[in-house]
């Protein structure tokens, strides 16, 4: 794998030879000694355009427990504030000998840009791009499902026939985007709700079915149900009339809760909004998986890094020409 920029080119086999690698990370993170001696030796450089505390320190520990030296560079402060472009800071650090960059970048194809221009020679990693997608977070998402559903049984499958709702912003959701071509490749069914002002234009050609009303939705009996951070930051315009209105339709409270299945699992990526598009007692309750996503995300990153830094080297995880389309 030379680098993964998207799920919507994600192969299954692709997919899940990530996802079973990162049962194996996993595995090693139940041990007293956590890390591991893989990737001594190479540099990995967090490249953050936008602020994500979140996405970083998890990129961070894994490269870490897989002894990787890493080198975090925040736009704000930096030569880029001062006008520095992507190409000027993406040779920089391939003066640097950076193997593995990991960017995000508040512009959707940012890192299809720097994989393609020839500036680097690194691998790089898409931590999200503007609208467009976030494809580790749609990964440990998948993984967290598969755990839940399947548990020490996990390893090697998909995630055929399981319906799972995405509920909230998805117009400005790169989770959402990367979630729905990520578990259509894995065979799930996918819903996606939302006020209509939320939903992009034309979706005609997205494997997934639109609706507009959360209850109708829960009343499917989703196996997974997803709530979208509400991204504020990214509207420029009133979407829905009120954080009142949009808890009362379309939050995922108490209420709604107790009329989910009780073998259905509750997911957010963070972080939440609590009030607004969920409930405490929702975020809180057996049923959800918020914590577990944020513990699985670290394995997964470390199964991506591994297979792009190390896995050339090694029998189990060489990836053919043909498979190399992340």
């Amino acid at each position: 794998m030379r680098h993964l920029l998207d799920t919507a080119t994600l192969s299954r086999s692709d997919a899940l030879r990530i996802l079973d690698t990162a049962e194996d990370m996993s595995d090693t993170q139940r041990r007293e000694i956590k890390k591991l001696p893989t990737l001594r030796g190479k540099t990995v450089v967090n490249l953050f355009f936008e602020d994500s505390t979140r996405t970083r320190i998890s990129f961070e520990a894994a490269a870490k427990r897989l002894s990787a030296d890493v080198i975090n560079f925040a736009a704000k402060g930096s030569s880029v504030s001062k006008g520095e472009s992507l190409q000027d800071t993406a040779q920089t650090l391939q003066a640097m000998g950076a193997d593995a960059v990991v960017i995000r970048h508040g512009a959707s194809g940012a890192p299809h840009t720097l994989a393609t221009s020839g500036w680097i020679s690194a691998g790089v990693v898409n931590a999200g791009d503007g609208t467009h997608e976030h494809p580790t977070q749609a990964l440990l998402d998948a993984f967290t499902m598969r755990k839940r559903l399947y548990g020490e049984d996990s390893r090697g499958r998909d995630l055929a026939g399981t319906r799972v709702a995405i509920v909230g912003d998805v117009l400005h959701s790169r989770v959402a985007r990367s979630n729905m071509w990520l578990l259509h490749t894995l065979g799930a069914h996918v819903t996606l709700v939302a006020p209509p002002t939320l939903v992009p234009q034309d979706v005609s050609a997205w494997p997934a079915h639109v609706t507009y009303d959360l209850d109708e939705a829960i009343a499917a009996a989703p196996d997974v149900l997803m709530l979208l951070r509400i991204q504020l930051e990214r509207m420029n315009a009133a979407y829905f009339p009120s954080e009142r209105e949009y808890a009362r339709r379309w939050g995922f409270d108490a209420r709604r809760l107790a009329a989910l299945g009780a073998d259905s699992i509750v997911m957010h990526p963070g972080p939440m909004n609590r009030g607004l598009e969920i409930s405490a007692e929702a975020a809180d309750s057996a049923q959800s998986t918020v914590l577990e996503q944020v513990a699985n995300g670290v394995s997964v990153r470390m199964a991506v890094l591994y297979l792009l830094l190390a896995g050339s080297t090694t029998t189990t995880a060489t990836t053919t020409t043909g498979e190399e389309r992340a």
